[in-house]
């Protein structure tokens, strides 16, 4: 039986937490800091938990 691929683009934006669960990182967050306040992108910088209606889609191109 042929192994399973993890998709590519998944890998660079998802990573697994030690419990399990998906993060990824906050959309707005990788250039054009200078046209933010510093209020949001302080607010940017932290990753957050993918929503859980696609927490199932994600697992599956991760190969989870």
């Amino acid at each position: 039986m042929p192994k399973n691929k993890t998709n590519s683009g998944a890998k660079k934006r998802f990573r697994v937490t030690g419990s399990g669960k998906i993060m990824k990182q906050r959309a707005r967050h990788v250039h054009k800091f200078q046209e933010r306040s510093s209020r949001q992108a302080r607010r940017l910088v932290n990753d957050t938990l993918v929503k859980p209606s696609d927490v199932k889609n994600v697992k599956k191109l991760l190969g989870l």
